[in-house]
């Protein structure tokens, strides 16, 4: 009997395959010229992302951390200030607040979306606030016009949206919903690069020159540094893969939000199986495909085993890691997103994930609910 084939949480070399003309085109360009910090390549890809997003400046920087850290410090968040940002989030959105100098101030989320609670943010509003972090998890838009609503004109909405490029909030692309924005371009990105890479968006013309500004070592030119920076600016290599890819974008999350449906549809019958919600006016772009089922590491080792790439998104909320242990918080702080860690799964989710493997990971997934 023939072994079914692995199936992958992403297929990152069915992507390449899309792209890889493109991209060995425009490498051997950048090499040919020796461009490979900033020039022609990184800044046709800002202006190309700025307008994807709706935004007036796309700042292209290393990663996706350095992304947030840079959009806070241009709003100058620093020791002394607080920001408010979700338990159930990848550890960056609170690592990058703490290299500010600033408290990170974690709040519950709301249970079927998964997205930051509004008014559990509102609540934790002090003196000291200076920002939210609402985090775009898993492709779709937190609820910023709800948010805003419980905030002072004092605190900046800073929005995480590094899982949501082209999701959209009321007609709205997530990225352009806040004061400023930050996104990652890590490989498994609905638009990922071929390493570390990420961006700034904003439409508020000095905060995206302080952005620039401080990822280039505090200089405005060479040589001349006015303010303290650091060193975080996008690779020409990756713009030129960025770029290959942008154009693609819709399309690819097009074949994301019909491979979500499916597996919707395939799972609505399936007893111990909670599918994912879209909050109203959200379009999402199904970055990941995580539904909640009772013990959850029997069922995940019961998927891998049989050649299902399935994952958890993410295991540990922020304030049970050893990082964040000094902020005292301990078991029961927030029971939603405590509850959720220990039920969310990740499904298989790709472009080009075909029907076939859908129905094999829903078969594999309702027999291990079932056992």
């Amino acid at each position: 009997m023939t072994t079914p084939a692995p199936i992958p949480l992403v297929d990152l070399a069915a992507q390449h395959a899309a792209v890889a003309d493109d991209v060995a085109a425009g490498w051997a360009d950048i090499l040919a010229r020796t461009a490979f910090v900033g020039g022609p390549a990184v800044a046709a890809f800002e202006a190309a992302y700025a307008g994807f997003v709706g935004t007036a400046h796309c700042v292209g920087v290393g990663n996706g951390t350095d992304a947030i850290e840079l959009a806070l410090r241009a709003l100058g968040v620093g020791p002394g200030d607080e920001a408010i940002l979700p338990a159930n989030t990848f550890i960056a959105t609170a690592e990058a607040v703490a290299r500010t100098g600033a408290t990170p101030v974690l709040v519950d989320c709301v249970d079927d979306t998964a997205l930051i609670d509004p008014a559990a943010a509102g609540k934790a509003v002090t003196d000291r606030t200076k920002a939210v972090l609402p985090v775009h998890l898993y492709g779709q838009a937190a609820e910023v016009e709800l948010l805003a609503g419980h905030l002072p004109d004092s605190v900046a909405v800073v929005e995480d949206a590094a899982q949501s490029q082209g999701a959209l909030r009321h007609g709205r692309p997530a990225g352009s919903l806040g004061r400023i924005a930050a996104t990652s371009f890590y490989p498994g990105k609905n638009l990922g690069a071929y390493g570390d890479a990420g961006a700034v968006l904003t439409s508020d013309d000095e905060l995206a020159t302080a952005v620039r500004l401080l990822s280039a070592h505090g200089s405005p030119r060479k040589y001349e540094h006015s303010t303290l920076g650091f060193n975080s600016r996008l690779d020409a290599l990756q713009a030129v893969v960025l770029s290959a890819k942008l154009s693609r974008l819709a399309g690819w999350n097009a074949d994301r939000r019909a491979a979500a449906d499916r597996y919707s549809a395939l799972l609505s019958g399936v007893d111990g199986v909670r599918t994912p919600v879209v909050a109203e006016g959200n379009e999402p772009v199904w970055h990941l495909y995580v539904v909640r089922v009772t013990d959850r590491d029997r069922v995940l080792a019961e998927l891998n085993a049989a050649g299902i790439g399935a994952g958890i998104h993410y295991p540990t909320p922020v304030h049970l890691t050893g990082a964040f242990a000094g902020l005292g918080l301990g078991p029961g702080s927030f029971p939603v997103a405590e509850a959720m860690a220990g039920e969310i799964l990740s499904l298989p989710l790709f472009p080009e994930i075909t029907p076939e493997q859908q129905e094999r990971v829903v078969g594999v997934l309702a027999d291990a609910v079932g056992a």
